[in-house]
């Protein structure tokens, strides 16, 4: 654990924890961005998906910090309402999938089809539908390096053991080994990330948004029976993570689903578009 600022910024201090958040994030959208240039994604489409995609990385983060102030403050609402009590994973990607799917299909269905301006109109070769193949394997990148954030800052750890896999990594319980669930979540995502990518590339599988919504879902249920840290409360007989884990994994199985029904039939396959003399042909009308 290390939990000290590295170095000050105008005054504020620069901890590991955030360096390893902006690590994983830059290496999510590198990601994203390299796979769907090599899916012949058009430059439109990339700047749009992955612009809104930063926005809502931004609005996760706030929206983490808020679901953990939710949280701490049912639990003890003598402490106030904090909103730098610290950040939840759960409650940041409840906010930056909801904010995603708000600005996307606004810009989608209200913006591009009425604007006037070039740079606005819809002439995506490729849709949301195209790219959440990709995205849980940014997303379970970004979150493996921030669990390593979480490792030096001394949160999101089991409970305190005397085995031998146990760690000094809790800056609740100084001095004591813990379990450190950071380190084991981080090497499930990483896996989950690789398994994800052969999914996708060698096997054409299209479903890995459920793939990791289940997955994940049910590692991070089974982990909050071994955290030790404080997390709030939330439901009676569940902590905060478990109840939204089981709605992940409702989803993930609804995924499988939607993607037979609806997605599958939006998506419009740029890997596959054809190229006449350096010009690709015309995209067809964006579908969401």
């Amino acid at each position: 654990m290390y939990n000290k600022p590295l170095f000050t910024i105008f005054g504020q201090g620069v901890y590991l924890y955030g360096v390893c958040l902006a690590v994983g994030l830059v290496a999510c959208f590198a990601f994203l961005y390299v796979t769907m240039t090599k899916r012949k994604f058009s430059d439109k489409s990339i700047t749009v998906i992955l612009f809104i995609g930063m926005g809502a990385a931004a609005f996760g983060i706030f929206s983490a910090a808020l679901f953990q102030a939710i949280y701490d403050y049912i639990e003890n609402p003598a402490g106030g309402f904090d909103l730098e009590s610290g950040l939840t994973f759960l409650g940041g990607l409840v906010g930056g999938v909801i904010s995603y799917l708000i600005v996307y299909n606004v810009y989608i269905y209200l913006i591009a089809p009425h604007t006037k301006i070039k740079a606005l109109k819809n002439d995506m070769n490729g849709t949301l539908s195209d790219a959440l193949p990709i995205i849980p394997i940014g997303i379970a990148i970004a979150h493996g390096f921030g669990r390593i954030g979480c490792f030096f800052s001394g949160c999101c750890h089991g409970a305190i053991s005397d085995a031998w896999y146990a760690l000094p990594c809790s800056k609740y319980y100084v001095g004591q080994n813990v379990i450190p669930l950071q380190l084991f979540e981080s090497a499930f995502l990483f896996i989950l990330a690789a398994i994800m990518i052969v999914l996708y590339f060698k096997c054409k599988f299209n479903c890995n948004m459920g793939v990791y919504a289940i997955s994940y879902g049910i590692w991070r249920f089974v982990l909050e029976f071994f955290r030790g840290d404080p997390r709030g409360e939330f439901v009676s007989g569940l902590t905060p993570s478990q109840f939204w884990c089981i709605l992940m994994i409702v989803c993930g199985i609804a995924y499988f689903f939607i993607y037979k029904y609806l997605l599958k039939k939006r998506m419009k396959h740029p890997e596959l578009s054809v190229k006449n003399e350096g010009t690709a042909l015309a995209p067809q009308k964006e579908n969401a």
